[in-house]
């Protein structure tokens, strides 16, 4: 009973989960944080991203024990997010009005640190958090670049959602994020570490409630 009731509990909570973190994202403002804000906010973007991303991936993979598991959780992602870039394509809004974030490589590096330290779970916390925090803002940088005109497509088509003092404006180019790669990698590589520990914490404490 327990062997079904824990493999049960395992891909309910992938899906709830993946679910969530999109939702998490949307209601963030992070989603469509590329046409609204651009390059003032990627620093923050950054760093929400890679934490978000890193809890849940490492969860499923430790929960698991299966390398792989953490892409699994970052291709769910994805593809509740496109299907959320459909449906605001589907009221109206361009295709470049959403950029959907870069998750799938990230959770790879961390996949590959797992299974080439044969599953060392510290490892996994340390290596592979500060991997997707250097990793994650690099991928959706060059994600960016490929938006038509970030500024240009807010203006033109705002968020009904968006409260007024969330109005895009242009940002500060030359004061505080002259890099905001680097910024986002560096604050994203020491953050991410103590929330994959946290997501490490949390799997032992699912085991614990099934148990009981």
């Amino acid at each position: 009973l327990m062997v079904w009731l824990r493999r049960t509990t395992h891909y309910l909570f992938i899906v709830v989960v993946a679910v969530n973190s999109t939702l998490l994202t949307i209601n963030a403002g992070d989603y469509i944080f590329y046409t609204d804000w651009a390059w003032t906010s990627f620093v923050v973007f950054s760093i929400s991203q890679s934490t978000m991303l890193v809890v849940g991936a490492i969860y499923y993979m430790l929960f698991t024990g299966v390398p792989g598991t953490a892409t699994y959780y970052a291709t769910i992602m994805t593809i509740y997010t496109w299907v959320a870039k459909g449906a605001w394509f589907a009221l109206g809004y361009p295709m470049d009005f959403i950029t959907v974030p870069v998750w799938i490589p990230s959770a790879m590096l961390l996949d590959l640190t797992y299974w080439a330290t044969r599953r060392n779970k510290h490892a996994a916390i340390i290596i592979g958090g500060v991997l997707v925090g250097l990793s994650l803002p690099i991928f959706n940088m060059i994600n960016l670049l490929l938006v038509r005109d970030p500024l240009e497509m807010a203006f033109k088509y705002p968020r009904p959602t968006l409260p007024p003092y969330m109005t895009p404006i242009e940002p500060q180019v030359g004061k505080f994020y002259n890099s905001p790669v680097a910024l986002g990698s560096g604050a994203g590589a020491v953050l991410s570490v103590p929330i994959a520990a946290l997501g490490a914490k949390l799997n032992t404490w699912t085991y614990r409630w099934m148990a009981a």
